[in-house]
Order: structure tokens, then C-alpha cells, then sequence
């Protein structure tokens, strides 16, 4: 059983439809009590991190996702809100996943980083199976995870960045794998079929 929760910062329907099409039927939660019976979890998220993690403690979300054990995959700014701290907001965020969130270094590319890229597979991971340099994923980015051991997958936009990250039972996707075709829904296969 999956639990997609809602904490009012994300179009939740575009990942719960994708799971539906793999044939598992997520339930959406409003209530942080109500984690625990889940065997996994996806935290999406949409905006702006200060709003969002600020929503995310004031409904005591961020104490049951520290105690939650089992695993947990944050996706865009769920992923960012899952690590340290971020630039954005210059906010501590929930410390699940090791390392800052800061604003990419784009140069002369357009910001934020919209659209499809390719991904580099640094560490191998249930979440990585079946990746090849090939694959290209869907975007929607300003900020980025900045590489470290916590880093399965790496991406490219102006400079290298997280794509993939985890730590324990925590786990997070920088793009849209609800949005990314084939690939992500290999991807969120991975995450369901992903056993500590």
C-alpha cells in the first residue's frame, strides 16, 4: 500500500494516475497520523520551499516523516524539502537526505531548467535498475541538490546536480517521473518494487 501525501503543495492526481497505470492504486492522505500504515510513501511537491515546508510543520508532517521506516521517495520539490537546507527561502528543510539544495548555476542557459535531459547512473541503487545513459527524463527546476554520497544519479544543466537521491529508507527524484514516458514509469516500478 502507497500513500501519496498531500500536504496541499503539489497536483497529486499526475502521480497517483501514473502509479494507477501500473496496475497500484495509491491512497492520498491529508492527515500525518495516518502515515505509519502505509508500506511506502511519495512526497510530491510544487512551488516554493519556504511556503511548502512551512506547511509541511505547521500539519506535523515533519515529525512522521522522521519516524517513518520504511521507504519514502519525495518527487521535485519533494525531493529538495526531504535534504538539509535550500537556498530558497534559505530554509532548514527536513534533514532525511544528506546535503544543500542550491540555485543552479545555468550560465548562459535559460533557467529555470525546463525539459528533457539525459542522466548519469553514479551508484547503483534498486531505484537505478534498468538506467542507461540513453534515457532522458522530464525537468521543471530552478534549484538543485548539490552532488554528494547521498547522489545515485546525476544530471547535467550548466552544472552537474543531483537527480536521484537516498539515504536509508529515504529516497527523492528531482524530475517528474510521472511526466518522463517510459523511463519514469520504469522508475516508479523501481520504487515499488524497492525493499530495504
Amino acid at each position: 500500500m502507497i500513500a501519496i501525501i498531500n500536504t496541499g503543495c503539489a497536483n497529486i492526481n499526475s502521480v497517483r494516475f501514473a502509479f494507477e497505470r501500473l496496475g497500484v492504486t495509491p491512497e492520498v492522505i491529508s492527515a500525518p497520523e495516518q502515515l505509519a500504515q502505509f508500506d511506502k510513501a511519495v512526497l510530491p511537491g510544487v512551488g516554493h520551499a519556504n511556503v511548502a515546508i512551512n506547511r509541511l510543520r505547521s500539519q506535523g508532517w515533519d515529525k512522521a516523516i522522521a519516524e517513518y521506516q520504511k521507504p519514502l521517495m519525495g518527487i521535485c520539490l519533494g525531493m529538495q524539502l526531504l535534504c538539509d537546507s535550500t537556498e530558497e527561502g534559505q530554509v532548514d528543510c527536513l534533514g532525511r537526505i544528506p546535503g544543500k539544495v542550491k540555485l543552479l548555476e545555468t550560465g548562459k542557459l535559460t533557467s529555470p531548467h525546463m525539459g528533457w535531459n539525459t542522466l548519469a547512473v553514479k551508484a547503483e541503487h534498486a531505484l537505478t535498475a534498468g538506467l542507461d545513459e540513453s534515457d532522458q527524463v522530464y525537468f521543471v527546476h530552478s534549484f538543485a541538490h548539490q552532488v554528494n554520497d547521498a547522489t545515485l544519479v546525476e544530471g547535467e544543466y550548466g552544472q552537474a546536480f543531483s537527480a536521484i537521491v537516498a539515504k536509508d529508507n529515504y529516497a527523492g527524484m528531482q524530475f517528474h517521473p510521472e511526466r518522463s514516458g517510459k523511463v519514469g514509469t520504469r522508475l516508479l516500478n523501481n520504487f515499488i518494487n524497492w525493499k530495504l
